[in-house]
């Protein structure tokens, strides 16, 4: 399954270099995109609640 996380200020490739860094830790399958500030998340409720928690521990609000 295919889940769209907005993600607040998520606006330059710093930011979305510091999100990839830390979501390449985790085992979940993701893409980044700053264009629509945006993480796309694929997989289950789980692997979407830890992308959640990686993105709000960076400082980051997810809309």
């Amino acid at each position: 399954m295919k889940n769209i996380l907005l993600v607040k200020n998520l606006n330059s490739e710093e930011s979305a270099k510091r999100i990839d860094a830390a979501l390449a830790e985790t085992r979940v399958d993701y893409e980044v995109n700053i264009e629509k500030q945006c993480v796309v998340v694929m997989g289950n409720s789980d692997m979407v609640a830890v992308a959640r928690k990686v993105i709000n521990d960076l400082g980051f609000m997810i809309l």
